[in-house]
């Protein structure tokens, strides 16, 4: 991975010296179907580049990741591959004013999901391709100048093995010597150009919208995926999404959509949740799917389609100059994914879903050590790579959402479309989009920016009551602390139980919080209430606390909320207390079990259940795991026995029921809903939930290969595979761990969903003592994968692998002292390493609090 880095400082050069007129890129891709694994190594790609020198200097580098290059030619002077190519880079020098550079390479399929990824359907035998270039990946399938600000026209010619359809951003057709030509495209940066190739099942749609100067745009839409998917794929809810979420945004953003054809595929083995290239966005197939899901599942990828939708604005029309900038993408499309789900479809209730799930992934990033501004220093690819987290992505979206508030919504939407219209085709920095909402918001947008988007952390808000004789409030105020105070646009609601038991909100104020205490006055004179929620309806970012009196009150009555939101906000302020040390893990389980069945949103109950898993995981006292298990079990099982037959609730309980089970009854009881001898009134038992109750068995040594083969009997497909690989992982073994781990860790023969499952099914909780003999090969051995493999392989096995499971100072010390011999590490490879340190202080912390609960 070193050899192929990029740093800042070499593309901000290379900007300076040059800029491109566009590419003519040629791919060969018929070698895919080749019958010997040679044969499908490689492909050939030829790519033609004409620039421009518009700086000082006459030599420059073209990036390429290849296994071998055939020719360079630049301005029709041959060049030696074997003296300007290393592999990584081509070295070109004699610039003139104006260039043709032209390279013909044999470019390598992947199998990680990098570059142009190639997927062998085990039911069918049929051959997928797609590409996956997010942030420097292009280089590997073509040659380029990989780096977001260098934008350019593409042309795509593809050949492709006989019977299959090749997409690419433009339209295309297949001509008269079988080769598949594109329209140019747009100007475009390398990372977001793309080709999809292969035997997928396609339908198609069309979106049409008058537009203001009295034309009207016609949009044609496609959706695909696997031919052996297309029994289970809604492409009609995918197309229904995609026409409401271009309504909202042709509405709000006076900028017709510009990419011409829109095109979404879902596609087998994808590292991402998807990638927004224009005109052909891809998805992971996961969002297709096979079973039953809850509706929390359909909104999800609704957030997603609608997430991907924004970027054809915020990210592809309108570009980062480099990867510091990355929020002016992300953060606006994960905002804009729960804004227009909430305002144009059915799920209205996504900003719940925001509140309860995408701030759990913020706060937890905004914690870790290698927590950073929303607008980071980006050094390299590397950087960057890191950096699609929890911070750019939902803490970023939670900054907007404040931002909307401050600034008020007409002027964000203003402020949008006159960026759009100034910069459209364009690469900006975080001052071009500020200057431009301090037009529309009369705000001052710089010191906003250097609150919220130029530091790093989450402050705590929590409220300082006093009452007077007669039970009124004399003062409220809100206390701020966690780092530099910020200034937040925050509600305060005061909430009481009625006669009939429901605890409802009677007086909410909103005020800007400012400095470490702020008095709402507005709230004086109100009666005592028994639940004060600052931060109601979740308008700042923050973490939230409680009061002694709200806190008994939540023990009690968090059940009796009315509001859904505010119900989310108080299990997420719950959970920071758990994962912050200062409420018992024993206590979250014992609300959570007394709520979480009453719990109407299906998405906030799978959250709770996950949070509650992971309370008796990671932060019980390790003396009170079993009980604690135990008692997640009989809960589980308890809920599953009342819920509505047929319900979501019901499918949630009884796969939370699953991942708990832990005794002989519990077993057996899985056992029977697998063979037909156990019913449950409602419960289908389709394949996917089958593969979530043999999980358990499998884990606890009661299915073995033989009966995990027979699963994958009836479910011979990816999925079953992914399955049948994670069980086969899971089984408490030491001759199984030795493998799986060679597997992993040794070997590169695996593909990345593969590793993913493998990884999946090593770890589990019940087995520390199994596979606590690799904590030490752990750090004997990262460096060198770090080096040998991708940097997407490498993220998954270091994360995945670390010995978080053998929670003891031990483990923690080990970690220490692999960061202190190791210092000249790759600066990716020390995050990695020192965020997993700190999710296991983290632990350690909350053990302890909770050991004094017993």
């Amino acid at each position: 991975m070193p050899g192929e880095n990029l740093s800042r400082d070499e593309a901000h050069e290379r900007a300076a010296l040059l800029s491109v007129d566009g590419y003519e890129v040629v791919l060969d891709l018929r070698s895919a179907v080749g019958d010997s694994a040679e044969a499908v190594r490689t492909f050939r790609s030829e790519t033609t580049i004409r620039f421009r020198r518009t700086g000082e200097g006459t030599g420059t580098f073209v990036d390429l990741i290849a296994p071998s290059v055939n020719a360079v030619t630049l301005n029709g002077r041959s060049l030696d591959p074997a003296v300007v190519f290393d592999g990584s880079r081509i070295a070109i020098d004699g610039l003139a004013d104006e260039n043709v550079l032209v390279v013909d390479a044999q470019c390598a399929y992947s199998r990680t999901g990098e570059g142009m990824h190639r997927f062998v359907d085990p039911e069918d035998g049929e051959v997928y391709l797609y590409t996956q270039y997010e942030p420097a990946d292009a280089r590997r399938v073509y040659a380029n100048f990989e780096q977001p600000d260098l934008k350019a026209p593409y042309r795509f010619a593809v050949t492709a093995p006989e019977g299959w359809t090749v997409w690419s951003n433009g339209a295309g057709e297949r001509d008269a010597e079988g080769v598949w030509r594109f329209a140019e495209t747009a100007p475009i940066s390398t990372y977001i150009t793309c080709v999809v190739a292969g035997p997928y099942h396609y339908v198609t749609d069309s979106y049409t919208r008058a537009l203001a100067d009295g034309t009207e745009l016609e949009i044609p839409l496609g959706a695909m995926c696997r031919k052996s998917l297309a029994k289970h794929f809604d492409a009609d809810d995918v197309f229904l999404i995609t026409k409401q979420g271009f309504d909202f945004f042709h509405d709000n953003f006076d900028y017709p959509y510009p990419f011409g054809k829109y095109d979404q595929a879902f596609v087998p083995e994808y590292n991402l949740g998807a990638m927004e290239n224009p005109g052909m966005v891809t998805f992971r197939e996961e969002y297709i799917y096979r079973g039953k899901v809850t509706q929390a599942a359909y909104e999800s990828r609704a957030n997603v389609i609608l997430h991907e939708m924004a970027h054809m604005w915020f990210g592809d029309l309108v570009t980062m100059v480099w990867w510091d900038d990355l929020w002016l993408k992300e953060s606006f499309a994960d905002f804009m994914g729960s804004f227009v789900n909430a305002e144009a479809t059915r799920f209205t209730n996504s900003w719940v879903t925001f509140a309860n799930n995408r701030k759990a992934w913020a706060y937890r990033a905004d914690q870790l050590p290698s927590t950073h501004p929303i607008t980071a220093d980006i050094r390299d690819l590397e950087d960057a790579k890191l950096n699609f987290d929890g911070i750019t992505y939902a803490k970023g979206a939670s900054v907007l959402k404040q931002l909307v508030a401050y600034a008020g919504r007409d002027a964000f939407l203003e402020g949008a479309r006159r960026y759009f219209k100034r910069h459209a085709y364009g690469n900006t920095r975080l001052a071009d989009l500020l200057s431009i909402l301090e037009e529309t918001s009369g705000r001052d947008m710089t010191s906003w920016a250097k609150s919220w988007l130029q530091t790093s952390g989450v402050n705590t808000l929590t409220p300082a009551v006093t009452y007077d004789a007669e039970g009124r409030i004399t003062e409220l105020a809100v206390v701020q602390e966690g780092g530099e105070p910020r200034p937040h646009r925050a509600a305060v609601g005061l909430y009481r139980l009625s006669a009939d038991g429901d605890l409802v909100r009677f007086a909410r104020a909103e005020a800007d919080i400012t400095g470490a205490r702020t008095v709402v006055a507005e709230l004086a004179g109100e009666e005592k209430p028994d639940l004060v929620l600052v931060n109601d309806d979740d308008l700042t970012y923050c973490k939230v606390r409680f009061d002694e009196g709200s806190l008994a009150t939540l023990r009690a009555h968090l059940g009796d909320i009315t509001d859904p939101l505010a119900r989310a906000l108080c299990w997420s302020a719950l959970w920071n207390l758990t994962r912050d040390g200062l409420m018992p893990a024993r206590d979250f389980v014992s609300v959570a079990l007394a709520f979480a069945g009453r719990e109407t949103d299906i998405g906030v109950v799978q959250m709770v259940h996950a949070w509650t898993k992971s309370a008796v995981t990671l932060y019980a006292a390790p003396e009170w795991r079993e009980e604690g298990g135990r008692l997640l079990a009989e809960g589980g099982l308890r809920e599953l026995g009342v819920a509505e037959p047929g319900s979501e609730h019901q499918l949630t309980w009884a796969r939370f029921f699953a991942a708990t089970a832990g005794s002989d009854a519990d077993f057996q009881l899985l056992e029977g809903l697998l063979d037909g001898t156990a019913k449950i009134d409602g419960l289908d038992v389709d394949q996917e939930l089958r593969w979530a109750l043999l999980s358990p068995l499998a884990v606890h040594g009661r299915a073995d290969e033989d009966r995990i083969g027979e699963e994958l009997s009836r479910d011979d497909t990816a999925t079953g595979k992914r399955h049948q690989v994670r069980l086969l992982a899971s089984r408490p073994s030491v001759a199984v761990k030795a493998q799986a781990w060679a597997q992993v860790v040794e070997s590169d023969t695996l593909s990345n969903a593969l590793v993913e499952a493998t990884i999946a099914g090593f770890v589990q909780p019940s087995q520390r003592e199994l596979i606590a003999p690799y904590a030490e090969k752990y750090f004997a051995a990262i460096e060198r994968l770090w080096a040998d493999r991708s940097i997407q392989i490498g993220m998954d096995v270091v994360r995945g692998l670390f010995p978080g499971l053998q929670d003891s100072d031990g483990t923690l010390a080990a970690a220490d002292a692999w960061l202190t011999a190791h210092e000249s590490a790759a600066p990716a490879l020390r995050r990695l390493v020192l965020e997993a340190r700190d999710d296991l202080a983290r632990a350690l912390r909350a053990q302890a609090c909770d050991r004094l609960a017993a």
